[in-house]
């Protein structure tokens, strides 16, 4: 039986050109007239065919994701250039925590849906709450195959989130052998020192096979000292030291020269208990709070993986566990000074914390400082990610297949936040102790208490007492159960229309439970109870019931210019707990009008429901770095009310956000329209070139803290959404998801692929290029007018959209040498700094690896990573860290040498 006539050779070509590097595909056998062909299941679609849907897929085979020794899925596949800005260990401040996603389109990896074996994964935990994408580092890589990435929507067919494209993971289905494999790897300045060890074995116990892996995997940080790009802030040092700067109006009849706005400070090492140590503020008096933090971050993963498949006559069990714990952390400047008299705050007359003889209280006392001994601080994030699945699979009226998968899931992640400062304790601390004029009982505070002086470094007694430790929890759980079944209907002139028809059922689950103390109500001053940022908890879940139908209808067949002609079709209708009923549909055509050329079309509507995150998150306090428009010219038109001499003291400024229960779904319309082409006259040589575009109504998004003040300051909109004190500070900006308006993305990919073999060895090239052609988003603004920005060539603070994005790999071999080099390249973009365009420019990386394979079943590869040493292009909009983290790799050279032992 056969229900996909189309030719092989084609069609394989539009699902199994990889862009990293040579991906391997098998072309299945004819014999005669008719051809027994294997039908299995391809991402975009559940219908059981040959390899190929109307959709464009992406097939990176096992060699492809190990081609750079990459070590983790998301290091891998964020080369794509499919995939824009994504979360990676980059940096310390504004960082995933240790998580990695795909972005898909340049649309969020919220609407990049992540399948294993076709089926959900849970979300991600760790941070401060949970996420709403998969974290790609709780999936161990040596358990995986090979990858298939489907670049058009697919929420007819896999549900929500799918309006970018579907990642499909795909895990070995049975193994037999044994493999152990490790590596090590750093840089040409001697960090990120990088080990890795893993096993994979299996055995077959009868007709069952039962399968064992685990890894690990333990990076080591480089820090912002030893680059020279990240060495010093390009938008300047903070205005403050260690030493401190402390302005009090009571202070003019104590020194003897005229005291600044910003106050006075000393020089460093001197007394701080003697007043003639003492001298007015200058320019000169900075500090660079980003010495020390991470240009890229540690990352330590461990993971277990085991899998039994079990036939039982005509029906094969099969079951699944993995346990996936993943350590980070990111490193800070010590906790700056939050002491301001207008937060309650006051610096007692007493010679052990005060050598003035004056009280600092009041309006007027300000104190700006490093509190070098309490410690870096370091936030560490512990995830543990949890699965148990199983799945029964089989055949009914001989050609009819039949499958049905349950499977429960959770990370749960801890956040524990180190060397901050509890503020009541130096609160009461500064007061020497006194506990006299204060409402409310704070005898649990004043226990131990040490009198605490900032005019001076802190003694290990005063670090002692005021030093505090952050607890958070957090957890994001699934449930998930799917009942499928495919085949044939029956048979039309031009072959059989296959269906496919399926239920699901899933329940996600989100917990975020913050720190009680740093959430408490502070009881001696009016700040907050600790420098940690406080916010609500979140708890939220949802449920979904769907069914979905599928048909691929041949309509011709052996005919003149029609080979073959398919139409598919396809509908999902959800349920949601949250929002009510929806159903997607989905239409594409396959045409080939000849055996070396295939056309392809498709139509598609998307769905995404708010996530739990986005619906239901507590309000929160977070910090942003930020350029404020008025610090340069306070005769913008939004920077009414700011002092003419205001000049911005700190980057960071606190952002307030949260959930909002007045969201709508997303919907979507996607269309893609592409060919596919291998030569008759250049043996082996073939490429697909697709269109694409992707309408988001509804769009869920924040307007950005920096997208907030460069409003108001320079169209006078979203004004409301700052606040400032009298000085023109900011004290908060406003910040949250809302339904902006409409977001359209469109572009062009073109993949090639060529091989040859000759006496010298067996060559291949692969060549995927991807062309942005519009990133547009219209926004609506508060005050109900609605604005058209076009990304495409653009970057901003943590994301970049280059017109153009490409990867060219090719690979040898020849006996038991191996060799690959492999080329990425990444566009150039324009930034905004000021009001003014300023250019970045492209950047290329260049990859190069050898291998020998020795006869007793060991293997040895030596490889080599951004061979000429490129750095990130320089931004100005990416505010200390001084280039685009989540879009370049700033490592530098690396290099590697990994062994590999199989039986």
């Amino acid at each position: 039986m056969e229900y996909s006539r189309f030719k092989h050779s084609v069609i394989s070509l539009a699902v199994a050109t990889a862009c990293m590097s040579t991906s391997q595909y098998v072309l299945a056998e004819e014999t005669s007239a008719e051809k027994n062909v294997e039908v299995i299941a391809v991402t975009g679609s559940r219908i059981k065919r040959q390899e190929a849907t109307a959709s464009p897929v992406q097939n990176i085979d096992l060699e492809a994701l190990q081609a750079n020794g990459s070590l983790s899925l998301g290091e891998a596949l964020q080369e794509l250039p499919s995939v824009g800005s994504s979360l990676n260990g980059n940096g310390s401040a504004g960082t995933s925590h240790g998580a990695s996603s795909l972005n898909l389109r340049n649309l969020g990896a919220n609407r990049s849906l992540v399948l294993v074996n076709g089926h959900r994964w849970v979300n991600g935990a760790g941070t401060r709450g949970f996420r709403d994408f998969v974290d790609m580092n709780t999936i161990p890589q040596n358990i995986v195959k090979r990858v298939e990435v489907l670049q058009d929507g697919a929420t007819a067919i896999y549900g929500a989130d799918a309006i970018a494209g579907v990642v499909n993971l795909y895990t070995y289905n049975d193994y037999e052998g044994l493999e152990v494999k490790t590596s090590y790897g750093e840089t040409s300045e001697g960090d990120k020192e990088t080990f890795s060890l893993d096993l994979l074995s299996g055995t077959n116990i009868g007709e069952a096979n039962l399968m064992f892996a685990a890894s690990y995997v333990d990076q080591k940080p480089i820090y912002t000292q030893d680059r020279k790009l990240t060495a010093v802030p390009l938008n300047g040092l903070t205005a403050s030291t260690p030493e401190g700067y402390f302005a009090e109006d009571n202070l003019a009849d104590v020194v003897d020269f005229t005291i600044p706005s910003a106050g006075i400070t000393r020089d460093p090492n001197s007394d701080g208990s003697s007043i003639d140590s003492w001298r007015a503020v200058n320019s000169d008096d900075t500090f660079n709070r980003y010495y020390n933090n991470y240009v890229t971050g540690p990352s330590e993963r461990s993971s277990l993986y085991t899998q039994l498949v079990m036939p039982f006559g005509s029906v094969n069990f099969k079951a699944e566990a993995l346990y996936n714990l993943r350590e980070s952390d990111q490193q800070f400047s010590p906790a700056l000074s939050s002491i301001r008299g207008s937060r309650g705050f006051t610096i007692a007359d007493d010679p052990r914390v005060n050598p003035f003889g004056v009280e600092f209280s009041g309006k007027d006392f300000k104190h700006s400082s490093f509190f070098m001994n309490n410690g870096y601080r370091v936030n560490d994030q512990k995830v543990e990610t949890t699965r148990f699945a199983m799945g029964l699979e089989g055949e009914v009226f001989d050609d009819w297949s039949w499958d049905t998968f349950v499977s429960w899931a959770k990370n749960k992640g801890e956040f524990t936040s180190n060397n901050q400062m509890d503020l009541d304790k130096l609160a009461l601390g500064l007061r020497a102790c006194d506990t006299s004029g204060i409402a409310g009982d704070v005898s649990d505070i004043a226990v131990g208490c040490v009198p605490v002086n900032v005019f001076n470094p802190l003694t290990d007694e005063m670090v002692d007492y005021v030093n505090f430790t952050g607890y958070d929890k957090n957890e994001a759980s699934q449930v998930d159960f799917t009942a499928n079944i495919t085949g044939a209907l029956y048979e039309l002139p031009a072959g059989y229309i296959g269906a496919a028809f399926g239920i699901e059922y899933r329940k996600e689950k989100g917990k975020d439970t913050p720190d009680s103390t740093i959430n408490a109500d502070p009881r001696i001053n009016t700040y907050r109870t600790t420098t940690s940022s406080p916010r609500e908890g979140t708890i939220g879940e949802y449920d979904l019931k769907e069914a979905y139908a599928e048909f691929s209808i041949p309509l011709l067949a052996d005919l003149p210019l029609a080979d073959y002609l398919e139409l598919s079709l396809a509908a999902r209708y959800s349920d949601y707990s949250t929002f009510g009923s929806t159903t997607n549909s989905k239409v594409g055509l396959l045409y080939t009008p000849f055996e070396q050329l295939t056309l392809r079309a498709n139509w598609a509507e998307g769905f995404r429901a708010p996530s739990i995150l986005e619906l239901f998150e507590g309000e929160r306090l977070t910090y942003s770095a930020v350029s404020d428009p008025c610090s340069t010219d306070a005769s913008l038109p939004g920077c009414s009310g700011v002092p003419s001499g205001y000049t911005q003291q700190f980057t960071n400024v606190q952002v307030t956000t949260g959930g909002n229960r007045q969201l709508v779904p997303e919907t979507s319309i996607n269309k893609t329209v592409g060919l596919v082409y291998e030569s008759n006259l250049i043996e082996n040589l073939s490429f697909s070139l697709d269109w694409y575009e992707i309408k988001i109504n509804d769009t869920i998004s924040e307007f950005g803290a920096q997208n907030n003040l460069d409003l108001c300051a320079y169209q006078n909109k979203n004004c409301d959404t700052i606040t400032r004190d009298s000085s023109g500070e900011i004290l908060d900006i406003l910040d949250g998801p809302v339904n902006l308006n409409a977001t359209r993305v469109s572009g062009v990919d073109f993949v090639t692929y060529y091989s040859l073999q000759t006496d010298y060895g067996d060559w291949s090239f692969n060549a995927n290029v991807s062309k942005l052609n519009e990133l547009t988003e219209y926004t609506t603004l508060s005050d109900g007018s609605v604005e058209r920005e076009d990304l495409a060539g653009t970057a901003a603070s943590r994301e970049s959209y280059p017109e153009w994005r490409s990867t060219f790999s090719s690979t040898w071999k020849h006996d038991a040498w191996s060799a690959n080099y492999n080329l990425r390249y990444i566009g150039s973009t324009t930034e905004q700094v000021s009001g003014e365009p300023c250019d970045i420019g492209s950047v290329t990386y260049h990859n190069i690896s050898a291998g020998y394979q020795f006869e007793n079943n060991l293997a040895v590869k030596l490889g080599i990573n951004n061979l000429a040493d490129k750095q990130p292009p320089a931004s100005l909009t990416n505010l200390n860290i001084n280039f685009d983290q989540n879009t370049y790799n700033p490592t530098g050279r690396y290099m590697y040498l990994q062994l590999t032992y199989s039986l």
